[in-house]
């Protein structure tokens, strides 16, 4: 989360094994088969929200995924794990192969001559590069129609990164970063919105505007995943009306009033956040701007092309970010829970209410 280029094993609970059947280790490696099927469906569905939620991340976040570094195996496990769930809940897929988007970076020069992952330099191709320097990454899209025939055609974007660091210098023999709060928390805080916003579609119940899920990949890169998107998206770019972001909402934050509550990148910024003060919601101004964190996370490249953006988070600057030590049993579900409640709640306002707006001077220009 919040890229700073932009500027112990966990245990599957009881919970995860009702969710799938399985055992700790079985419920990760499932996903290789897509696994989550219709019995386990209606099992997961019984669930309080809050159980669900940590067998959803114990699994997102689990050893077996590697970190979930853009373009590894990990990763991509990750990608079919989300994506058997998007299904599994009846979000339409909107990539542009079925859930993904696939993409290549290719390695390039950054500064002092160090190689980096980015998008390949204009009029060069895949072609130009040999394989060991391209690197297949994959963003996850998916869509739940609106409703109100005279909002449908708008879209409020909800999403999250999926990966994270992958695999780094072992700590006490522990070389896994999972990512627990980083951000395999705000990427099942979309997958919970989805589902809700899906079977409330089913019971023709649905949001006015549409939704467009988005878990984008290699944010941690830079936010390659989402700069690439918005180059080449898979929707029309005029009916976009928002974008709210989710990152690090795993542990209470004390500035922002701890237990339960959370803030918003940018607040002033838009319309958005008179609608959080509006509802009452436990989502407040960023106590840290100091910090920059507006222009760290994959709302900023929506911003700058004007749609009004902003991030979610509780982020308390604890010393386990982008560390091995980010693990599950550090997340606290049921603080976790209650601002997913609180997102979809300001959800509901974004995809029915009037549409957002910046406030003057709130948008942010290229380069902050």
């Amino acid at each position: 989360m919040f890229s700073a280029t932009l500027f112990r094993r966990a245990a599957l609970p009881l919970c995860a094994c009702f969710l799938f059947g399985c055992g700790a280790d079985d419920a990760a490696d499932s996903v290789d088969a897509g696994a989550s099927g219709a019995t386990a469906g209606l099992a997961d569905d019984a669930m309080p929200r809050v159980e669900r939620v940590e067998a959803l991340l114990t699994i997102l976040a689990h050893d077996s995924m590697q970190g979930r570094r853009a373009g590894s195996a990990g990763a991509e496990k990750a990608r079919r794990f989300l994506i058997a769930e998007l299904e599994r809940y009846g979000v339409e897929p909107a990539g542009t192969g079925g859930y993904s988007q696939p993409l290549t970076l290719v390695q390039v020069e950054g500064p002092q001559g160090r190689l980096r992952w980015g998008t390949m330099p204009e009029a060069a191709t895949a072609a130009d590069y040999l394989p060991e320097n391209q690197l297949q990454i994959a963003n996850i899209l998916g869509m739940i129609p609106g409703s109100d025939p005279a909002l449908a055609d708008e879209i409020v974007v909800v999403g999250a990164h999926f990966d994270h660091i992958g695999i780094v210098t072992a700590v006490d023999g522990d070389s896994i970063a999972n990512g627990a709060d980083d951000d395999a928390s705000g990427t099942i805080a979309v997958l919970e919105i989805a589902r809700s916003f899906a079977q409330a579609r089913a019971r023709d119940e649905g949001p006015g505007r549409s939704v467009l899920i988005t878990l984008f990949t290699a944010e941690e890169m830079g936010l390659l995943g989402t700069r690439l998107w918005l180059a080449d998206p898979t929707v029309p770019m005029e009916q976009i009306v928002a974008d709210l972001q989710i990152e690090m909402i795993g542990r209470p934050d004390s500035l922002s009033g701890g237990f339960g509550r959370g803030w918003l990148t940018g607040y002033e910024r838009s319309t958005m956040g008179d609608i959080l003060a509006a509802q009452g919601s436990p989502i407040v101004p960023d106590p840290r701007p100091d910090q920059r964190f507006y222009f760290r996370s994959d709302n900023l490249p929506f911003a700058q092309l004007g749609i009004p953006a902003h991030t979610l988070s509780s982020y308390n600057l604890h010393d386990d970010y982008h560390q091995v030590s980010d693990e599950v049993d550090q997340v606290d579900f049921a603080h976790m829970t209650a601002l997913i409640d609180a997102a979809e709640a300001m959800m509901r306002e974004l995809t029915s209410g009037p549409t957002p707006a910046w406030k003057e001077g709130g948008r942010p220009e290229f380069g902050g």
